[in-house]
């Protein structure tokens, strides 16, 4: 294994990790801040990557049994206010509308900053009887928060995601949907396709979804060993079906209140994908979510060089590698190699004159740096199965990483100290609300609470058994 080159361009990570994060938003041409302060335009690379993250939840959404829906961008400021904790908690970063059309409204309307209340109203009218439950449902939308401190991806004024909502005539019933939410969609989404492993817990009654009861979330450690909450599922209970009235009639004849869940991801993730995959010399990205996993490159501008990168390119994507040729000979080699690693590209195939009198190209893998010839025969054959090998080469240095960064703490001290460099892993009791109010002081926070074996917990499990993990976050 080599070492990657740093381009000048980018700041190093050891010195300077936000600069180094913005300049990698800047130069692999992610993103851009929007007219309106905290928003953000997302440039075609990055979409691309949206668009494959967006496709593999949507799958296992649909797998899980939810449907697609799109509701209204703009929600009555009354809705918010019949669920008094739900708008305690959002109202500092609501944008509301008081005037359109010329005129001042007669009831102001709040846009969106999550659709719960919405969904309220909604079930209410759609479930009649327990043959209408469950209902599962799910919105990609762009949603508004007003950021007082936003950062490209991780924290913006607007952004895109999905959140579903879903109605059950049981706790028990919305409970297990939504464990499966959170573990069959979310936590297998972020290992199997981001290559980034999570660990899966519940917030504190402090860290808690506004109005929900309970609240899991997916936690993941970026390279500069902070946390960063990549995915929530929240168990409504009763509080929104009560608000809202929702009820159904079951098989006796009775009239009941629902029991209701609320889960979402969103273009964190893309940040996130940066963060916990990003070296001295750009973005990696891993196989499975590229929107391009090759860029053939064509060294020189001679037929044969041209002729063969774009009859690569055209085996390759018959054989369901995601592969695009970089035919800009007029820009020189190395500006052009430099650009496809900023941007994390998984493989370089570069085609030349010399290699191709030998019979071969050299491919090069981001994630190692590593460049190797391979016969032109066998490349549409052997990229496939590279491509996999890389994905679990990266999953597995990601888990290297949060092991090596993780240590075990007894006391609020210790855990301050460890949460300087990575995770902390404290038993509840040893912590308790006293020591995370203090830990909150020096801006540091109970990510979740685990069972011993790293689980989220049930109702069974005794809070005196947890395991709390502590970290600086994004």
């Amino acid at each position: 294994m080599t070492t990657p080159k740093r381009p000048s361009v980018l700041a190093t990570q050891e010195a300077d990790f936000p600069r180094w994060y913005q300049d990698v938003l800047e130069k692999a041409e992610l993103a851009d801040n929007g007219p309106v302060r905290g928003t953000m335009v997302i440039r075609p690379y990055a979409y691309g990557l949206w668009e494959r993250m967006q496709a593999e939840v949507d799958a296992r959404i649909k797998a899980a049994g939810a449907e697609n829906v799109y509701l209204p961008l703009f929600i009555p400021q009354s809705y918010l206010q019949r669920e008094a904790e739900h708008v305690e908690g959002f109202s500092p970063e609501l944008a509301v509308v008081t005037h359109a059309g010329g005129k001042e409204l007669t009831e102001p309307v709040v846009v969106r900053p999550t659709s719960e209340t919405l969904f309220g109203e909604l079930m209410a009218k759609w479930v009649q009887s327990h043959r209408d439950l469950p209902m599962l449902l799910n919105q990609w939308a762009n949603v508004v928060r007003w950021e007082m401190r936003p950062r490209v991806f991780l924290r913006t004024t607007e952004f895109l995601w999905q959140e579903g909502h879903t109605a059950h005539a049981t706790r028990q019933d919305a409970t297990e949907y939504t464990l499966r939410i959170h573990l069959d969609v979310y936590r297998d989404f972020l290992e199997n396709v981001l290559a980034i492993p999570v660990l899966v817990g519940a917030k504190t009654k402090r860290e808690r979804f506004a109005g929900a009861i309970n609240t899991m979330t997916c936690e993941a450690m970026m390279g500069d060993g902070k946390a960063l909450q990549m995915a929530t599922s929240h168990e409504l209970g009763q509080n929104f079906a009560k608000a809202f009235n929702i009820t159904y009639t079951d098989s006796a004849g009775q009239v009941q209140h629902c029991w209701t869940t609320s889960w979402g991801s969103s273009t964190r993730m893309v940040g996130g994908l940066i963060m916990a995959h990003g070296d001295d010399a750009g973005l990696r990205v891993p196989p499975r979510v590229a929107a391009v996993q090759a860029v053939v490159i064509a060294v020189k501008d001679d037929e044969r060089t041209l002729s063969t990168a774009r009859d690569l390119v055209a085996s390759l994507n018959a054989a369901g590698v995601r592969a695009r040729i970089d035919a800009r000979t007029e820009q020189g080699f190395g500006r052009r190699a430099t650009e496809w690693e900023l941007k994390g590209v998984p493989l370089r195939i570069e085609v030349g004159p010399r290699d191709l009198d030998a019979g071969q190209v050299t491919v090069v893998r981001r994630d190692t740096s590593e460049k190797s010839p391979l016969p032109l025969g066998e490349v549409v054959a052997t990229i496939p199965s590279l491509l996999e090998s890389m994905h679990e080469d990266m999953l597995a240095a990601a888990r290297q990483r949060l092991a090596d960064r993780t240590i075990e703490a007894t006391s609020v001290d210790e855990a301050l100290e460890g949460a300087m460099t990575g995770f902390v892993r404290i038993p509840w009791k040893a912590l308790g609300e006293g020591g995370e109010r203090t830990l909150n002081e020096q801006a540091v926070t109970v990510r979740c609470l685990q069972t011993p074996s790293g689980q989220v917990p049930g109702v069974e499990d005794s809070a005196d058994d947890l395991i709390a993990i502590v970290a600086r976050s994004y």
